[in-house]
């Protein structure tokens, strides 16, 4: 559901732009294909000139995850590009899509000691064994760069993350276009968000290193100020639920409920809740999603186009 609903997110901002011909439909992150493999299901069969039109094209820095993302893809009989950043796609207009990329890009950290404020740095543990956080203090002219705050406050930046997003709004003001970007985060604020998973669990950052997924929360404020810089429009932040409530997921689970016994309906039900709930262990709420766009597009999570 969530990659056919996200299929047809890409569909309506194709036909918000006009239907250009050509295009350049990609993916940033794309894991091991299946988000694409759902989108470009669900498009094939709704509007098969959206594919006549488009360049597919897979923005991904490891070669060993590109070799599996075109092995899933094989099966639709397209030809699919790769490219490693955003300014490799080639010219044209964009529709691009990223689900969780902005969250595994590093960040800083820096905490407020007294009157200063020091980096939280990893060195040597005790003894010289294993791996541990320490404070190393900044210098007053890379102090005075950081805003006003109590003792003890932590605050993180993402220099790789806004540069991204920079880069990202300049090509899509350059040469027409729009992105999806879905990530969990929230709007702007302090503190410490570093977390680390291995076997589904939540580890200790440092232990086992390179062997746990490591990622922060996105500060969505900051993101949008990094995609505005780059000149593209920004739509308001939305909820993940609110977005695929708004893209017909109730719909989408009902046609996949329709005829199935008991059992499979309550499993699409606990799908539903766990895509679009905002209790716990669910990513309604948790999960944000914001749109850029090189005008305006009357697609979710941008307000509804203005009647003509």
């Amino acid at each position: 559901m969530y990659g056919e609903l996200l299929g047809a997110w890409a569909l309506s901002a194709w036909n918000a732009l006009g239907r250009p011909s050509p295009f350049v439909f990609a993916e940033m992150g794309p894991g091991r294909g299946t988000m694409m493999a759902d989108m470009l299901r669900v498009v094939l069969r709704v509007e098969p000139a959206f594919l006549k039109a488009a360049t597919i094209t897979l923005i991904e820095a490891s070669d060993r995850l590109a070799r599996l993302q075109i092995d899933r893809l094989s099966r639709f009989d397209l030809p699919v590009r790769t490219a490693r950043r955003i300014d490799e796609v080639g010219e044209g207009p964009l529709v691009l899509l990223a689900n969780e990329l902005f969250d595994a890009v590093a960040i800083r950290q820096f905490v407020r000691m007294g009157r200063g404020w020091a980096e939280r740095c990893v060195g040597l543990g005790e003894g010289g064994e294993g791996l541990a956080f320490a404070l190393l203090p900044l210098p007053p002219e890379a102090a005075a760069r950081l805003p006003d705050a109590p003792a003890g406050t932590l605050i993180e930046v993402a220099p790789a993350r806004q540069a991204i997003a920079e880069a990202i709004g300049r090509r899509i003001a350059r040469f027409g276009g729009a992105g999806l970007f879905i990530d969990y985060g929230h709007d702007g604020g302090f503190g410490d968000t570093l977390q680390a998973v291995r076997s589904h669990g939540f580890v200790d950052p440092l232990e086992r290193p390179g062997e746990a997924d490591i990622t922060s929360h996105v500060d969505f404020r900051a993101l949008a100020g990094a995609f505005r810089a780059g000149g593209a429009l920004v739509s308001p932040l939305s909820t993940q639920g609110d977005l695929l409530l708004s893209l017909g997921l109730l719909e989408r689970a009902g046609r996949l409920g329709s005829g199935r016994d008991a059992s499979e309906q309550e499993a699409i039900r606990v799908a539903v809740r766990r895509l679009a709930g905002p209790g716990p262990g669910e990513m309604g709420t948790l999960f944000k999603a914001i749109a850029v766009a090189s005008g305006p597009l009357g697609v979710p999570p941008f307000p509804a186009a203005a009647p003509r």
